[in-house]
């Protein structure tokens, strides 16, 4: 059996790799780039410090700052036709993974035309868009080293999972200096997202031999210092092992896959607006405990890899204490429950229906150690709203 493996062509690593964006551009050809990012790194001065950088190199940019926390098809249009209209022949990506999915479907979308619902699964889009450097601000989501892309339907509340080579980034820049103002709630949501990643990277059934090592190291270098950034968040070795770790995860389920607690978490961010990475959070011990009795050696090694269990722990002992251990983050890093985020009890129950049928769609769930029903996954979401 064979594995197609597929990574961002380039990839600058580490403090101040920032700097390295214009010799990136020159290697790619590129001369004119639009900055695709958000109002957060505009307050910040992250966006005036990039352009800053291009200016020096006489490279002139201009920038769409107007994504949203979770993108819809109709917050990108504007920056589509800003695409067409400047004849731009790269974007830059800057901001956490809204910002850089953003800026995947705003490549696709500016070059070939259509509709998001075009290119969602199951169509797998391998032409190319335009080039997107992605920048990554947060150690969560690992955009910048996936070909994947999640943009909102918002006349359905659908998360779209969109996949393909077209998606894939041809540079990365993985500076995690950038990283530092990110404050307490968005490094918590972003780092449970990577954990995640790399644990249903691991898990899938469409893991194998290069994304089984992605996963592990990225679990290794997440699990001990997640804790470190959120209580400390000017700890430079921990911010600096979170970054890598969150592009290694992406790295690890761009090239295996997510599975049902990723599957099951859309329809919840689509529907009641939650940030991806918490309900990301809500759903992972319960998912985890459901799904345990198909992959126990697997799991155990993820306990074993997060340093809560030894080698000399049996399987069950291993996965006892990584149940332990998930509920014990989410309490460590205030990881609300659906009702103490303020979804209201009638409206949650009554999209269970309509939220396991998209979350089957979205193909996820079939790649989970446990594949579960429609109706199975009513009753976890159940079970995640009675755990509060």
């Amino acid at each position: 059996m064979t594995h197609r493996i597929v990574l961002p062509r380039l990839m600058e690593t580490g403090a101040g790799a920032v700097q390295q964006v214009p010799a990136l551009l020159q290697t790619l050809g590129c001369k004119k780039p639009l900055l695709i990012t958000d109002p957060i790194m505009v307050q910040l001065g992250h966006a005036a410090r990039l352009q800053d950088i291009l200016a020096t190199a006489n490279i002139a940019s201009d920038v769409f700052a107007d994504t949203m926390a979770e993108p819809t098809e109709d917050s990108l249009l504007p920056a589509v036709e800003q695409v067409k209209a400047g004849d731009f022949d790269a974007l830059i990506a800057l901001g956490g993974g809204s910002a850089i999915d953003s800026a995947k479907a705003i490549a696709i979308l500016g070059k070939h035309g259509g509709q998001m619902a075009d290119y969602k699964v199951p169509r797998i889009v391998d032409d190319a868009g335009l080039p997107v450097i992605a920048i990554p601000t947060t150690a969560g989501t690992g955009s910048e080293a996936t070909r994947v892309t999640i943009i909102t339907d918002a006349k359905t509340d659908e998360k779209m999972l969109c996949m393909g080579l077209g998606f894939m980034p041809v540079a990365a820049v993985i500076d995690y200096e950038l990283s530092m103002t990110a404050p307490a709630r968005v490094t918590a949501d972003t780092g449970i997202d990577a954990l995640t990643h790399g644990i249903e990277a691991y898990v899938s059934q469409k893991a194998n031999p290069f994304s089984d090592q992605q996963a592990l190291a990225a679990i290794e270098l997440i699990a001990p210092n997640l804790r470190r950034v959120y209580h400390n968040p000017d700890d430079k070795p921990a911010r600096e092992a979170m970054m890598l770790g969150a592009t290694l995860a992406g790295v690890a389920f761009s090239n295996a896959s997510v599975a049902l607690v990723h599957g099951m978490s859309r329809p919840i961010g689509a529907h009641f607006h939650v940030p991806h990475g918490l309900s990301n959070a809500m759903l992972l011990p319960a998912i985890t405990e459901w799904s345990i009795p198909a992959a126990e050696a697997r799991y155990a090694t993820c306990a074993r890899t997060m340093g809560i269990a030894t080698a000399s722990d049996s399987d069950a002992a291993a996965n006892a204490q990584l149940l332990v251990e998930l509920k014990a983050l989410n309490d460590e890093l205030k990881v609300p429950t659906p009702a103490g985020f303020g979804i209201e009890e009638s409206d949650f129950f009554g999209k269970l229906e309509l939220m396991a049928g998209q979350a089957l769609a979205s193909g996820s769930p079939g790649n989970n150690p446990r594949v579960p029903t429609a109706d199975e996954i009513v009753t976890l979401y159940q079970t995640v709203w009675n755990q509060s």
